[in-house]
């Protein structure tokens, strides 16, 4: 193989290792990207939904408070408000099941819900619950605190897996990095050797050379250097030998 071969093969295989370390890392961030994506689409979705869920409650809970207080109108109208905005993340959460047992965690929030829906569904002003404490605080709002703790069960179920998808993201992305650093390891080792090569054949012949021809000149000197190879460097020094053969035998 003659020396120009030699150094563009040596580029060649430098590319190609570089060429397949960046093609498997874009591979890897690929998969990332989509795995970011699913997991702000699966438990993201039911992250918010929680929430919605729970400002939801707490508006309920102030409404039945106002209801508390004889003002019917005003607590009435924040109470609808407030199973309006329910209705809409449980809905959010019911059409968003991704995670295994997830389906439970929603039945339980709907059944807890509904029970606490029928404590403010019937009259409050006008009755004997209007101004009672001890039934706000003995009924309704252990009513309110068993749902919040449904809707919590639900919100730490998601983000329990959104913990765990964010470790996977994690090793997801070390393997990315890996056959960069394997391409880099394998480019400084490949560049010392094809140094070491170059260095062999080519540089330290033609410095050998020089000093032959010198020593020729200077001194008429047999010029006695031998090549190893059969390439265009082995194919000079023989020329030059014939060469200074000839001059000498003239």
């Amino acid at each position: 193989m003659g020396i120009r071969l030699k150094i563009l093969a040596g580029f060649i295989i430098l590319a190609i290792m570089l060429l397949i370390a960046g093609l498997i890392s874009i591979h890897e961030l690929m998969n990332i990207g989509n795995y970011v994506q699913k997991l702000l689409d699966d438990n993201y979705k039911s992250i918010e939904a929680t929430g919605t869920m729970l400002d939801a409650l707490e508006k309920e809970d102030s409404g039945i408070l106002l209801l508390l207080m004889g003002k019917w109108e005003e607590g009435r109208k924040v109470i609808k408000e407030g199973d309006d905005l329910f209705k809409k993340g449980f809905l959010s959460a019911e059409n968003n099941i991704t995670i295994h047992g997830e389906n439970k965690y929603i039945e339980k929030i709907g059944v807890d819900y509904d029970i606490y829906k029928k404590t403010w569904e019937r009259p409050i002003v006008g009755t004997d619950k209007e101004g009672n404490i001890d039934w706000y605080y003995n009924k309704s709002r252990m009513e309110f605190l068993q749902v919040k703790k449904s809707v919590k069960q639900l919100l730490g179920k998601n983000q329990e897996t959104m913990y765990k998808t964010g470790s996977e993201l994690k090793n997801r992305a070390q393997r990315a990095v890996m056959p960069g650093i394997v391409a880099i390891i394998g480019a400084v080792v490949f560049t010392a050797l094809f140094s070491y090569f170059i260095n062999h054949y080519f540089a330290i012949p033609v410095v050998q050379i020089t000093k032959g021809i010198e020593e020729y000149n200077s001194t008429g000197k047999e010029f006695t250097m031998t090549s190893e190879t059969k390439d265009e460097m082995g194919r000079l020094i023989n020329s030059i030998k014939n060469l200074l053969q000839r001059l000498t035998y003239k």
